[in-house]
């Protein structure tokens, strides 16, 4: 939105109108649609971003994280208390992790959605454009930062997509 309104700066204007590219309405239409369009791909990126982090990572998170604690099951059977609280230690701390990322990926999701529909409300296109630049996109950048710690710590066979390094690597 910040560079889109810099069509609307005195100079720009001078310019595009005195050069005859556009006159002073279309101009002011052709930013007008700029805001939309950028608002329109910030939303859509966020509601695709949101689908994937509920119906995709949580799902995976979840899993994985009952397979550990099938584990810790196993092993408390196998060993006495003493051995097992050493032996587990690395994988209680590793569902704790798992459960506190998938309990912000669902609050910030759940955020995001509010935050969208507060943009959507805006009084104009550059408002709505800079609620989504300014409110919603910090919001996807963690969401995002959390699915990566995610993809990080969660085997490779439960991971339903590639991850960083296969496509860098593969």
């Amino acid at each position: 939105p910040e560079a889109i309104s810099k069509y609307l700066d005195k100079s720009s204007m001078d310019v595009l109108i005195g050069e005859n590219v556009f006159n002073e309405v279309e101009l002011k239409g052709r930013v007008e649609v700029e805001y939309e369009k950028f608002s329109k791909k910030v939303q859509i990126e966020s509601r695709i971003l949101g689908d994937i982090a509920i119906n995709h990572i949580v799902p995976t998170a979840v899993a994985y994280q009952n397979r550990l604690i099938e584990n810790l099951c196993g092993l408390k059977q196998l060993f006495d208390a003493k051995e097992y609280d050493v032996l587990s230690e690395d994988r209680k701390d590793l569902i704790r992790e798992i459960s506190s990322h998938v309990t912000a990926i669902k609050k910030l999701v759940k955020r995001m959605t509010e935050e969208r529909h507060t943009a959507n409300t805006a009084k104009s296109e550059h408002e709505t454009a800079v609620v989504y630049d300014s409110v919603v996109r910090p919001t996807m950048e963690e969401i995002r930062s959390h699915i990566d710690d995610l993809e990080l710590v969660i085997d490779d066979d439960f991971w339903p997509m590639p991850k960083y390094r296969e496509l860098l690597f593969s």
